[in-house]
């Protein structure tokens, strides 16, 4: 496999781990009451991300982050590798995003600023430079 796709398998890997990061505390917190329900944001009290407590609530919204993200770091592996057009520095930038987006889980959580946000930089611009990289070459 070409590492841009080995890496976003492994992104698909981290949004599970990230899931179960975010569902084990939400469950304990909240109780099976809440979430084994349809979640009505009307019958609830509003958003389970608001109920929580503030570190379960960053896992919920690190969570949400990654699926952004990977909507646009799946689209730019797919257009390397279906235009041909991986490379050594393809591959860096596929494993920088991938260790970026493992990085923010944790400062997201502790709420490190800024490095939560130039963490997250870093991590869109490896991905911008590989559409970029597919567009231009």
């Amino acid at each position: 496999m070409i590492p841009e796709l080995h890496v976003l398998t492994l992104a698909g890997l981290l949004q599970v781990v990230q899931y179960v990061l975010m569902s084990v505390p939400a469950n304990l917190e909240l109780g099976p009451g809440k979430t084994m329900s349809a979640r009505d944001p009307s019958r609830l009290g509003g958003r389970l991300e608001d109920q929580v407590s503030d570190r379960t609530g960053r896992l919920f919204r690190a969570l949400n982050n990654h699926f952004e993200g990977l909507i646009l770091f799946t689209l730019a592996v797919v257009v390397l590798v279906l235009g041909d057009k991986t490379s050594g520095l393809t591959a860096v930038l596929a494993w920088t995003y991938l260790g970026a987006r493992i990085l923010y889980v944790p400062a997201y959580w502790l709420g490190l600023r800024p490095w939560r946000s130039l963490i997250w930089a870093v991590g869109w611009l490896a991905t911008v430079a590989m559409l970029l990289i597919a567009l231009l070459t």
